[in-house]
């Protein structure tokens, strides 16, 4: 499965907790994030991790456009509902795009436990049936 970390500066620290609590669920999957959250993830866990942009400078958007090219099977977006954002416009449009695709978001840390523990016990396997669609479509 392909999965997108993200989190808001504030809200940073959280998602590097939870990534190091579930390492081990990670590791078995291909990871992106947007710049400083990767990077800190990957100091903090030596997971390996596609690294975009940060998400004010188009990381958002890079994660987006793997979103609606269905290539991505689940987000994990930590993000600070109490500070404004200057690429507000973009996290919308991010949120807006998992609703379209259907692709599981995680916003807080209680939606992320529930949806880390689906992807541990396989839960998320139907997202296989759209890559398998997808590759005799082409």
């Amino acid at each position: 499965m392909k999965i997108a970390l993200i989190a808001h500066d504030n809200k940073k620290d959280d998602l590097i907790q939870f990534a190091t609590a579930y390492k081990g669920v990670f590791e078995d999957h291909e990871l992106f994030a947007t710049g400083t959250t990767g990077l800190r993830i990957m100091e903090a866990t030596g997971l390996t991790i596609t690294r975009f942009q940060s998400g004010p400078l188009g990381g958002d958007q890079e994660i987006g456009a793997l979103i609606a090219k269905n290539e991505m099977d689940a987000v994990f977006f930590f993000r600070d509902p109490l500070t404004p954002q200057p690429h507000e416009p973009d996290v919308t449009a991010l949120v807006r795009l998992c609703d379209v695709y259907s692709i599981p978001l995680a916003t807080n840390m209680g939606t992320a436990e529930i949806l880390i523990h689906g992807l541990e016990r396989g839960d998320l396997k139907w997202r296989n049936i759209i890559h398998d669609r997808k590759s005799e479509n082409k």
